[in-house]
This record gives C-alpha cells, structure tokens and sequence, in this order.
C-alpha cells in the first residue's frame, strides 16, 4: 500500500468526510472529466472510477455521475452504494433498479452496460472483494442501518 493511501483511507472513513466529499469530489470529477474529455477522473486517482449515465427514474431525464467502482476480470464493475455513508441510498442506485440499461465513461471510452442488484451468496462474494479492495466501506456499512446496495454492470 502506498503511504499516503492509509492517510486517504482513514480520512475517508471519518463522517466529516461523509457530510463534505458529495458536494465536493463529484462537482470536481465531473469538471475534470469535461475538462479533458473524458480521459481523466480526478477522483480516480485513489480508486478507479467511471462516469454513469443512467436515466432518471422519476424525471427520465439522463443524469450523469461520477463514481468510484471495482473493476472485474472479464470487463465487468462493481458499483457501491454508499453514499459516503450517509443514511439514505444513493439516487442514482434507485435509477438503476428502474432502468438497469446504462452508459458508463471508462477510460476515455463510452461503454453501454446493463446493471444487476446483487443479492444473497454473490452480493457476500461482492461485499469481501470490495471491502479487500477498499477498507473504508466496512466504516460507511457501520453508519448505517440499510444495506448498501452493490451492482455489476455488465457489457450490453
């Protein structure tokens, strides 16, 4: 682990993080992303990230969103909803269980994918590869009483 990734991940673990990183890193991401089309998330950097474009599911309106995510051998991601480890689901987690057809940047690239809620034995698989892959999550499950809800996005 590099040195400064332990400092990254306790600070992002903390609930002042929580209450200021949602008005910060996406607004962030998505200038940089714009900035350099489409090659560089600046959030990226810790994690690997891609921009989602799903359809709204009140306003069926495309919204687009910067997200961290872990990549899969066979070219597929996990998405976590965490939140940052705030009470209630993401809402781009409730436009993909409307609309599971979606978009994601990845690399510079657009990619159409279809989105699938883990549940049961392959959403535990999901959850220790995750949480191996990013400690902080144990910490944002550990605010929270809901489950946070994890999806692969599949390749169309």
């Amino acid at each position: 682990m590099p040195p400064g990734e332990r400092l990254v991940q306790k600070i992002s673990s903390t609930r002042a993080f929580a209450r200021c990183a949602p008005h910060v890193i996406p607004a962030l991401d998505r200038a940089v992303h714009r900035l350099t089309r489409g090659k560089v998330l600046l959030s990226a950097q810790l994690l690997p990230g891609v921009i989602l474009s799903a359809t709204g599911a009140r306003s069926g309106l495309v919204r687009r969103t910067p997200l961290a995510c872990m990549p899969e051998e066979g070219g597929t991601w996990v998405l976590v909803g965490s939140n940052f480890g705030r009470p209630g689901h993401p809402a781009w987690t409730g436009n993909l269980l409307k609309c599971p057809d979606a978009e994601v940047s990845w690399r510079g690239r657009d990619i159409p994918v279809r989105a699938r809620l883990l549940t049961g034995a392959e959403r535990e698989r999901a959850w220790r590869a995750v949480l191996a892959f990013w400690p902080p999550y144990a910490a944002y499950q550990a605010r929270v009483e809901r489950e946070i809800r994890l999806f692969r996005l599949e390749r169309r």
